[in-house]
């Protein structure tokens, strides 16, 4: 009785034994679907990171592209007013109109550098909500004041309104070229990381 309780033993260790032998084996083949879990995630993330810089860049360009259109019909749209509604006026005119050229060319640099630092969607409506207002009531403004004058003022007002917007535009490039070296710059981390 004992031997054959002893073969039972030997038989069941035995059974034990190969299956432990076969152990390396089953490791070896889940260590091999681990590393090709692991490449198919790196090149998963790989493929996502790739896809977010490049509709990052082209969102980029697409926001250069309308400042750049709002601007330019702004500035034209303004000038063709401007020549239009000034046929006369005085020295009061000068003056009062100097004061609030000063005023709103101040007061807009401000704001389009404090709002195009942000370049966001909403920066862009907000803007073009605040000219279009500030473009009506200038010219409210300057309809009701711009009544009687002579040739020497219209010759002043348009060196002065001139020489403006040559100082706009610099101001305009500075901050385009910022947004431009903010952006490459932005382009750059996201390059790195």
């Amino acid at each position: 009785m004992p031997r054959r309780i002893s073969a039972e033993r030997i038989a069941i260790l035995e059974e034990k034994v190969e299956g432990l032998e076969q152990l390396p084996g089953r490791v070896a083949a889940i260590e091999l679907q681990i590393v090709q879990l692991l490449g198919e995630m790196h090149d998963g993330f790989s493929a996502a990171r790739s896809d977010l810089q490049a509709e990052i860049r082209a969102g980029d360009e697409e926001t250069r592209r309308v400042l750049r259109d709002e601007i330019r019909a702004g500035d034209e749209e303004t000038r063709r007013i401007l020549r239009d509604e000034i046929r006369a006026g005085d020295e009061e005119t000068r003056r009062i109109l100097r004061d609030e050229i000063r005023a709103g060319d101040e007061e807009t640099r401000r704001v389009l550098r404090d709002e195009i630092r942000a370049g966001d969607e909403e920066t862009r409506r907000i803007l073009r909500d605040e000219i279009r207002a500030g473009d009506e009531e200038t010219r409210r403004v300057l309809r009701d004041e711009i009544r009687a004058g002579d040739e020497e003022t219209r010759r002043v007002l348009r060196d002065e309104i001139r020489a403006g917007d040559e100082e706009t535009r610099r101001y305009m490039r500075v901050l385009h070229e910022e947004v431009l070296t903010r952006i490459s710059i932005l382009g750059d981390e996201g390059r790195r990381a």
